[in-house]
């Protein structure tokens, strides 16, 4: 009865934790017992196994920490008998004294979670299969029916797709953006994408390699009796009660097919203006643009640097009652209530290109197109801005300056170009220091010669912002994050954007109408006084963001 009210007070209180703490201090008192704060610590396998997940989820203990004989253990509700009686049992079968300190349900929960871990389930499903295929003789019945063998069938059963299961929703609380299932020579490698940086999580047994890759072209209803030519396809599973959206697409290698899966969370919040870095000047020039009543704004940068994530940031700012919002995306990244939002299709010939066409016959007033691909895409993105349109798109290019020679290589002729394009805004993703672990310390001569030179390059609106941050230009300091047990080590969580923006002004017009200089653009970008990637992430590095070497192996690479 008491958990029942403490699991009661845990949903009650959710939202105000320091709460939940507070009732936890004040059971613990009564109690005389000590509160464990778990917040962010991994338990050790091997200490997890000296309970067992099952006893440890029904009775609410879970093992802590051990010491010679002595095993620390956080219960709910350490005065219930039963919990007490199957402790006692449990310690005298394999021999250990426990010591008790309470524990949150969150704190609980959070512990039993770590029991799922990836390469233990991994294990289990693979013994099961095993299993199955002795108890099936599978080898006496290698042979070909109905185009599939008898051994393709039992490894497309239960194990498999356990292994399968178990990898994506590993890939989810791990919060990685991607999956690569890479095989080898001898075995199939499984790596995660966690803020954009690859990690080898799992290796596989070579001999399950066509049965892993042939089940998610299952899902993703691809074809499995073809692996000689690369295939793209999509599915959605139910994690934790989430909808989650994979893309995947397959290539053949020497050693076979290789998979990558990439994880889209469509109800996942969209991000602010602030959440995504933009600041100072880029901010500014960014509002100013969205409030115009037509034209282009092209996000631009490399595959994975972010541009449709803040496309949808701009969205969340002009999605009101007053306009009619259509957009145009491969796939649909996040949900937003209010917007008409396509998926492309290219396979049955709905593309960037035909579906602009359409979109133009829906009456709206802006329109998003996920990506600028083509020559056709872009003039007909063109002349929506031209006639009354704001189209809000990315491209592929590796600065804001080089978004004009872009479009004309794409056949865009020179004098539409200024009436249509608004702002080219170029980005990078950086990964975000850790907040509970980043330290300020002195940087070293050479790394100090180089930030005060790109501040002397500094324009005045960026220097007013760092003064307004109240950071000292002349005593300069840097941070570090050695890694803790909130950041799993990395000294980095999650990731921001640095922006660099260039807008339409009639200096940039005249430069475009008497023919493209790159000299010349770079020279307008100074007047405007655009900060640059590079000085907007020597901004984020003093404010404590990031890292100066991340700065520099993002802007440099």
């Amino acid at each position: 009865m008491e958990f029942v009210i403490w699991i009661f007070l845990l949903i009650i209180c959710m939202p105000k934790l320091p709460l939940e703490l507070k009732i936890a201090q004040d059971r613990a008192k009564e109690l005389g017992l000590s509160l464990v704060d778990l917040s962010g610590k991994q338990i050790p396998p091997e200490i997890l196994r000296e309970i067992s997940e099952e006893a440890a989820s029904f009775y609410q203990f879970v093992p802590l920490a051990k010491k010679g004989h002595i095993l620390e253990i956080g219960m709910i509700n350490p005065d219930d008998l039963k919990s007490q009686e199957a402790l006692r049992f449990i310690a005298q079968q394999r021999n250990f004294e426990p010591e008790i300190s309470l524990i949150t349900p969150t704190d609980f929960i959070n512990i039993l979670k770590q029991y799922r871990n990836l390469t233990k389930e991994v294990e289990n499903a693979l013994g099961e299969l095993e299993k199955e295929l002795a108890r099936r003789d599978v080898a006496k019945e290698v042979k070909e029916t109905e185009g599939s063998t008898m051994l393709e069938r039992v490894m497309a059963e239960a194990p498999i797709t356990k292994i399968v299961a178990v990898i994506l929703r590993h890939a989810q609380e791990g919060r990685a953006s991607d999956i690569h299932i890479e095989p080898t020579e001898n075995n199939l490698k499984v790596r995660f994408r966690v803020d954009g940086i690859l990690y080898t999580s799992l290796i596989l047994p070579k001999s399950i390699q066509s049965a892993v890759i042939s089940r998610i072209k299952i899902l993703a209803s691809m074809k499995i009796d073809e692996n000689r030519v690369p295939q793209d396809g999509r599915f959605h599973s139910v994690i934790d009660n989430k909808k989650i959206d994979f893309r995947v697409s397959t290539f053949p290698t020497y050693y076979g097919e290789k998979a990558v899966l990439r994880l889209l969370d469509p109800s996942a919040g969209i991000l602010t203006f602030d959440q995504l870095g933009i600041q100072s000047h880029n901010r500014r020039v960014l509002e100013e643009a969205i409030q115009r009543p037509f034209g282009q704004i092209l996000l631009t940068g490399p595959t994975g640097s972010g541009k449709t994530t803040t496309l949808y940031a701009i969205l969340r700012v002009l999605n009101e009652d007053a306009v009619n919002i259509v957009s145009l995306e491969d796939p649909v990244e996040y949900f937003i209530e209010g917007v008409a939002q396509s998926q492309i299709r290219p396979e049955i010939g709905y593309t960037f290109a035909s579906g602009l066409r359409s979109i133009l016959r829906q009456d709206p007033d802006i329109i998003m197109v996920g990506e600028i691909r083509d020559s056709e895409t872009a003039d007909l993105s063109t002349h929506a801005a031209l006639t009354g349109h704001i189209v809000l798109s990315t491209l592929h290019t590796n600065n804001a300056t080089g978004v004009i020679p872009r479009l004309m290589d794409m056949g865009i002729q020179g004098f539409l170009i200024p009436p249509s394009l608004i702002l080219a805004m170029s980005q990078r993703l950086v990964r975000r220091l850790c907040n509970e672990c980043k330290k300020e310390i002195e940087p070293p001569d050479k790394i100090k010669e180089i930030i005060e030179k790109e501040l002397v390059d500094l324009p005045e609106e960026g220097k007013k912002f760092l003064a307004e941050l109240k950071i000292d230009t002349e005593d300069i300091k840097i941070y570090h994050a050695p890694g803790c047990k909130f950041c799993g080590g990395k000294g980095t969580k999650s990731r921001i954007a640095i922006h660099e923006a260039l807008a339409m002004t009639p200096q940039l017009e005249k430069i475009i109408i008497e023919g493209i200089n790159q000299v010349k653009i770079e020279e307008e970008a100074r007047r405007q006084q655009m900060i640059t990637l590079k000085q907007d992430g020597i901004i984020k590095v003093l404010q404590g963001l990031i890292s100066f070497e991340e700065l520099m192996g993002t802007v440099e690479a």
